[in-house]
């Protein structure tokens, strides 16, 4: 991979020039810069991750977990999707910002297209629906319909529930094949790049190379275009769970906690 671009500072854009728009994805494909992705949630969050020079803003429906205290992604709505976008948008002058298409929203192609249009008007650059071959057809009606699509394969976290947990995926030789085949489908259906979750690392590196968009790794090995993360593990500012690929950067809630300490003994004081 060209480098996770972690940014430290207002406005440093490390890793080879900062994402402005999604035309410019294609040039990060390797041996290009790594594309950065962080998750945000919230205007003032939105706001300092642009300003600090993350590529790509994902307004993922992880926020079911770390904003709304949700048990997985499942319980999120159309109604929250498009609340927490209209606030990104508000914070996000430069950084492009994908937005997850929630659980049942994209049952059917027509019902996805029609989603997918009220998320763009709340301020989505592009949309980001779970799964490969089997939503081809969703794809290809949300990308002929002009709206920009990033896809996700591998592990996929609306379908917890059916798996009965968090999975890694392409553990054997069926599994790797058919990680391939939705790469290459979510490509043919117009993709401008695509996550990979959960997935084998030597698989992550194969469907790197064997596709022409770029691939953003999480929990994936580094042999990818790019990495996302969800910012409040990079942050530390969620310490009831953290996935064990993801490295903690700060320690907001700890600092979280000595800032009330501190403000509960100075009034207490009175």
């Amino acid at each position: 991979m060209g480098g996770i671009a972690v940014a430290v500072g207002m406005g440093l854009g490390l890793g080879g020039g900062m994402l402005s728009s999604l035309s410019e994805l294609s040039e990060r494909k390797k041996p290009g810069p790594g594309v950065a992705m962080l998750t945000a949630y919230d205007y003032p969050t939105a706001r300092l991750l642009d300003e600090a020079g993350v590529d790509l803003l994902l307004v993922g429906d992880s926020l079911g977990m770390v904003v709304l205290g949700l048990p997985d992604t499942v319980g999120v709505s159309m109604a929250d999707m498009l609340h927490h976008a209209r606030a990104v948008r508000r914070g996000a002058k430069r950084a492009p910002v994908v937005v997850d298409l929630p659980y049942h929203s994209y049952l059917m192609p027509g019902q996805a297209v029609h989603n997918a249009r009220r998320l763009m008007a709340a301020g989505a650059d592009a949309v980001k629906l779970e799964g490969g071959e089997a939503m081809a057809d969703q794809v290809r009606a949300i990308t002929g319909a002009g709206i920009p699509f990033v896809g996700h394969i591998g592990m996929l976290p609306q379908q917890v529930r059916e798996e009965g947990g968090y999975k890694k995926k392409g553990r054997t030789a069926d599994g790797a094949e058919q990680l391939l085949a939705d790469a290459r489908a979510l490509e043919a259906a117009g993709a401008c790049a695509m996550i990979l979750e959960s997935v084998m690392p030597e698989v992550a590196v194969r469907i790197t190379r064997e596709v022409g968009i770029p691939t953003i790794g999480i929990g994936s090995g580094t042999g990818t275009d790019g990495q996302v993360l969800v910012t409040h593990d990079l942050l530390g500012s969620f310490p009831w769970f953290r996935p064990p690929f993801a490295k903690a950067e700060a320690d907001l809630a700890g600092e979280t906690t000595r800032a009330v300490g501190a403000f509960l003994e100075a009034v207490r004081g009175f």
